[in-house]
């Protein structure tokens, strides 16, 4: 495969600004030059490349979108067009830059305390410390409200216990930000890895994100003090409004994994002949061509006009469950599109469609399913809920 240029049928870098494009282009190159060389050997030995982290943190990708502390502070269209980068190398990464940042630290940096920021988000940011986000349980993934976890008084301290499930970066975070219940609110604490009562364990046997750590979280009257709760999270939509800082950062994301299928399936249907003529001069693998195409001009313009919003200040966590449940659909649409232009070469890892392909089937279940997020938009467009008989 030739080097990528990315994918640009209706000029949009034109809508861009100077800094925004700077931003891609360097995130584009590291995705080339580090990222795509070991990625698939990562993949096939089921390793998160910890070896990447130094170059992420040098660039500041880890907490990017975040002000103060050393932070980057780079408007939401830039963070966007990081996400996009770094999911074309593979969803993995991007997934693990989205939990450090989107969640982690952002969950500290909105409902933190003074000292809890000092602490942890300069060496976040640094890749000095990581951090995961527990808030799905083993029967609590749609329904988090249903959440079983819980904190309970114990003189001044509190004492917490649970299980959590599907959790990234799980067993090799320094510091978990976990929700439970506390009588009949919902709060946010963190607890540092080593904690007495306190274990993650790795989740084996994935056929997707396999360059990620999936862990679950075992908290067992796990004691932490008044100063391990973030003082400033209330209810559950707390812990929602970081996952639309993590959506948003999906529905950007999902668009490099699409432009990798795409730009990979348009080289090869240019060079592999059958019948005496190249695949792409057949109609079939055209109108394929087409619709992946336009699919992508479609999700990056949603995407943008979504950033622009954000960047205002006056986006909507709707409008982030349009552009997740779009974007993902048809970058999944896209990897078995690809896979099936490439034929019996599209299942080896020579080529990345069938890796993003496995990815994306996770990146369509995780932050919200494709329907979950199909019900918040009739209840928004009809003022009926319907998660409920």
């Amino acid at each position: 495969m030739g080097e990528f240029t990315g994918v640009d049928y209706f000029d949009l870098d034109s809508l861009l600004t100077d800094e925004e494009r700077l931003v891609r282009d360097t995130v584009r190159s590291f995705v080339d030059r580090e990222v795509i060389p070991i990625i698939e050997e990562a993949n096939r030995e089921g390793r998160f490349p910890r070896e990447l982290l130094p170059g992420l943190a040098e660039l500041g990708l880890l907490g990017a979108n975040l002000t103060g502390y050393g932070l980057p502070g780079l408007g939401a269209v830039a963070y966007g067009l990081v996400m996009q980068e770094l999911e074309r190398g593979d969803s993995a990464l991007r997934s693990f830059v989205s939990v450090q940042g989107a969640l982690s630290m952002y969950a500290i940096h909105r409902f933190g305390s003074d000292e809890q920021k000092e602490r942890w988000l300069p060496a976040m940011g640094r890749g000095e410390a990581i951090g995961c986000f527990g808030l799905t349980e083993p029967d609590f993934g749609s329904n988090p409200g249903g959440m079983l976890t819980r904190a309970v008084r114990d003189g001044s301290d509190y004492l917490l216990s649970g299980t959590k499930r599907w959790i990234t970066s799980g067993s090799i975070a320094d510091v978990a930000v976990v929700w439970a219940k506390v009588d009949d609110d919902i709060a946010g604490f963190l607890v540092e890895g080593g904690t007495p009562g306190f274990t993650a364990t790795d989740m084996h046997g994935k056929w997707s994100l396999r360059a990620s750590v999936t862990s679950e979280l075992h908290l067992a009257d796990v004691r932490l003090p008044e100063s391990a709760r973030l003082p400033l999270a209330t209810g559950l939509k707390s812990p929602l409004s970081c996952l639309s800082q993590a959506r948003y950062g999906i529905s950007w994301g999902v668009i490099g994994a699409a432009m990798g299928c795409y730009d990979t399936a348009l080289q090869y249907a240019k060079t592999r002949v059958q019948f005496d003529r190249p695949i792409a001069g057949y109609q079939l693998v055209q109108a394929k061509l087409a619709e992946m195409v336009t699919g992508i001009t479609t999700s990056q313009l949603l995407a943008l006009q979504l950033g622009r919003l954000k960047d205002r200040g006056v986006m909507r966590p709707q409008q982030v469950s349009m552009a997740k449940r779009h974007n993902v659909a048809h970058a999944l649409w896209c990897a078995r599109t690809a896979r099936d232009i490439l034929g019996a070469n599209g299942v080896v890892d020579e080529y990345p469609v069938f890796r993003h392909m496995a990815n994306l089937e996770s990146v369509v279940t995780y932050e919200g399913t494709h329907d979950i997020h199909t019900l918040i938009l009739g209840h928004d467009v009809t003022g009926l809920p319907a998660y409920s008989g």
